[in-house]
């Protein structure tokens, strides 16, 4: 039966999807393996093949049934739980794991520990990421990095790059994972001086044993945000070794700040790199497109996207192609796209296509979109500015003065310069 229960363990561990493992799982279960080896070892073994699959709710299952046979998490255990939490980052399980691992002085393991402070920051629960940090009696790197990198991640830059700087002041030396946090945090703030004095601080952080691909893709990506693609470019040129993130944060930064020829030429020399592309890379393509208004280019990579590279179109994408269309004047096709979509649309795309709409004076799509604006956003009164400016284009004035009575009666006043498309 040992033999069998570390087959059994290495088919679990080897397990490449969800049904393979479902099916082992349940012979587990059948022959009550679990009953008669009741270490955590092999309960860990399953919560890390399913967290591992990206089933978290069945990793939770585990946890359960494991907690109901009586026996306890040990310190790999949660972990390994709390990586799987991540995946959905429920506030109210992460509570309750907390309590768990007080209840077994877990609380105070490195990883652990590390693992709480990360989840409570992205579920922006900061106060409760810092009290459990400030309250940690011996602070470990790991430690920092959590609070830092959730700091990052959960929008609060400033703080994040505040944090970094207690961690110098405390005597620790930042890692590569402290300046990736780090570097993403400065380019979120778009601050070129302290982006300069980070760099120096990667280099410092630099260890040998460790590929610096993730932190150059990182210092790519704050350069590109602060608007100096010429330093982005240097860093990227540099790079020994280059992968998608790489080519993606050099596309995007090209993209975003409307270098349409070096965004696309990057793409296109990705691809002759044999890189394949990714949806965030086709965001940058495509928003490069819409900067350049390059309608035919624009098609032609969604199409290759879709039917090239079999990545379903995300919201994103559709809102760069509406954009696009609009802008152009293609107004009939932008509403096509719109209605076609799979899914919702969201109040950016629909002020694309109003943007158009007033752009090109067209009354009878701009009175379409309007309603939608009306029910997504009763409170804004952009929609009855655009739509007063499309009927003024038209000489419509009876239009004109009906849009400012409502406004009047809705007690909205009018913005000036005010466009839903800007």
């Amino acid at each position: 039966m040992i033999t069998l229960a570390k087959t059994l363990s290495t088919q679990i561990t080897n397990c490449t999807n969800i049904q393979q493992l479902n099916q082992i799982y349940a012979h587990v279960i059948r022959i009550h393996m679990l009953d008669l080896y009741t270490e955590p070892f092999y309960w860990n073994t399953i919560i890390r093949a399913y967290t591992r699959l990206s089933s978290p709710s069945k990793a939770l299952y585990v946890t359960i049934a494991m907690t109901r046979a009586g026996v306890y998490p040990d310190t790999y255990t949660l972990p390994v739980v709390l990586k799987a939490v991540s995946q959905e980052n429920k506030i109210s399980i992460v509570r309750q794991l907390h309590t768990v691992a007080m209840k077994h002085g877990l609380e105070t393991n490195l990883f652990c520990e590390s693992g709480l402070i990360s989840l409570y920051a992205k579920a922006g629960e900061f106060d409760d990421a810092l009290k459990l940090f400030d309250e940690s009696p011996e602070r470990n790197l790991g430690s920092w990095n959590a609070v830092i990198g959730g700091l990052s991640q959960g929008g609060c830059a400033r703080e994040a790059v505040d944090m970094f700087f207690e961690l110098k002041r405390s005597g620790l030396e930042p890692d590569n994972l402290t300046m990736v946090s780090l570097t993403s945090a400065c380019g979120t703030l778009g601050n070129l001086g302290l982006a300069l004095q980070l760099h120096k601080c990667v280099f410092q952080a630099k260890t040998l044993n460790k590929s610096d691909i993730l932190m150059s893709n990182s210092l790519v990506d704050m350069y590109g945000k602060c608007g100096r693609m010429d330093l982005a470019y240097r860093v990227f040129s540099r790079m020994r070794e280059r992968n998608i993130s790489s080519w993606t944060s050099l596309i995007v930064g090209y993209a975003i700040h409307g270098h349409v020829n070096d965004a696309l030429q990057s793409f296109h020399q990705m691809q002759e790199a044999s890189v394949r592309p990714n949806g965030v890379t086709f965001v940058g393509v495509l928003s490069a497109c819409v900067h350049g208004g390059l309608v035919h280019e624009g098609k032609r990579y969604f199409n290759m996207m879709k039917n090239e590279y079999r990545i379903e179109p995300w919201l994103q994408h559709y809102g760069c192609m509406v954009d696009l269309l609009s802008r152009c004047g293609l107004l009939e096709e932008a509403r096509e796209m719109v209605e076609a979509m799979p899914m919702e649309g969201n109040v950016v795309i629909w002020g694309s296509l109003m943007g158009g709409c007033e752009k090109y004076g067209n009354v009878k799509m701009g009175e379409w979109v309007g309603k939608h604006l009306q029910e997504m956003e009763p409170w804004n009164d952009g929609v009855y500015v655009v739509m007063s400016n499309i009927y003024a284009s038209n000489g419509l004035w009876e239009d004109v003065g009906r849009m400012r009575r409502i406004m009047k009666e809705r007690r909205l006043a009018k913005i000036p310069g005010y466009s839903l498309g800007a």
